[in-house]
Parts: C-alpha cells; sequence; structure tokens
C-alpha cells in the first residue's frame, strides 16, 4: 500500500510539473502570437499606404494614345 501511494505521489508530482511546463509554455505562444498580429497589423497598414500611394501616382500619368 505505502508502495503503491509513493507511485502516486510520484505521478501527481510529475503531473503538477508538466501542467506548470505547460502553462509557461502556453503563455510565451499566447505572446507570440500578439506579437505577429501586431506585425501583421503594421504590414497591413504599409501595404494599404503604399497601394494608396500608388494609385494617387497612377492618376497623375496621362494617358497615351496610340
Amino acid at each position: 500500500m505505502e508502495t503503491q501511494l509513493n507511485t502516486l505521489e510520484t505521478k501527481l508530482g510529475q503531473l503538477l510539473e508538466l501542467c506548470q511546463s505547460l502553462r509557461a509554455e502556453n503563455q510565451k505562444l499566447r505572446q507570440q502570437v500578439a506579437i505577429a498580429n501586431d506585425q501583421n497589423k503594421q504590414l497591413s497598414e504599409r501595404v494599404s499606404h503604399a497601394r494608396l500611394r500608388m494609385e494617387a501616382l497612377l492618376e497623375k500619368i496621362p494617358e497615351v494614345d496610340l
């Protein structure tokens, strides 16, 4: 009986360590996702701004009849 309790105690300790490790990894991944989302938003804004500038430049080019 004591051996079984010791085994159970060991397994519970391992489970707690795994749980803590997974929580830390989850937090790290959430931070990485937040950073990636911010970068994506910034890049999207840059692309949109570049598109607007290109459209403005294209409107300034005179049409040529060939």
